[in-house]
């Protein structure tokens, strides 16, 4: 299986990142081969055209990347009760796979995790990037992790998940994932 992971902010090793991250590695564990689009990545991506034309590098490394997974793990900080500009750039991006045999997200599961300095942002956000999820034909995962950064320190200072429910979260989601991106034989 695999698990490609887009997420973070313009600062490199963010929570939302590392969160995505730990996801991802989970999923590594279970057997998936992972690949993750982070902040600095996310941040050579030009704005999204929808006129198209050629497409740069990054841009279609996302894109093809996206094209090939069997799942996907989205993270965003909270800004303001919404998904981040450049995570949401990302995501438009990914309007070019609208003609695709396999449209947008159709059938993969999608994780998400958001980030954010009080518990009204993570659920907003989060609730705002279901609605994407399901808009783009994917399959939010029943567990989405909300982590409240003023209340929850999720990492110990060497980046390991230091909150045990943090990392229960993240080892639930995984195994989600991985259980609904099978692919029928």
């Amino acid at each position: 299986m695999k698990v490609v992971g887009i997420g973070g902010t313009l600062r490199d090793g963010s929570s939302t990142e590392r969160l995505v991250g730990a996801v991802l590695a989970a999923c590594a564990r279970k057997g998936a081969q992972t690949q993750l689009f982070g902040g600095s990545t996310l941040a050579a991506l030009p704005h999204f055209d929808p006129q198209g034309g050629e497409r740069t590098q990054a841009e279609a490394q996302l894109v093809e990347a996206v094209r090939a997974c069997d799942a996907l793990v989205i993270g965003s900080p909270g800004y303001h009760g919404g998904v981040s500009g450049l995570v949401k750039n990302a995501i438009d991006l990914l309007e070019d796979l609208r003609e695709d045999a396999r449209p947008y997200f159709d059938g993969r599961p999608v994780g998400l995790v958001v980030s954010a300095a009080g518990w009204q942002a993570t659920g907003v956000t989060l609730g705002a990037l279901r609605g994407i999820v399901h808009a783009m034909r994917g399959w939010p995962t029943p567990l989405g992790i909300a982590v409240n950064s003023v209340v929850q320190r999720p990492f110990a200072a060497d980046g390991s998940l230091a909150d045990d429910d943090i990392a229960g979260a993240v080892e639930a989601q995984a195994t989600q994932i991985m259980a609904f991106g099978k692919v029928p034989a």
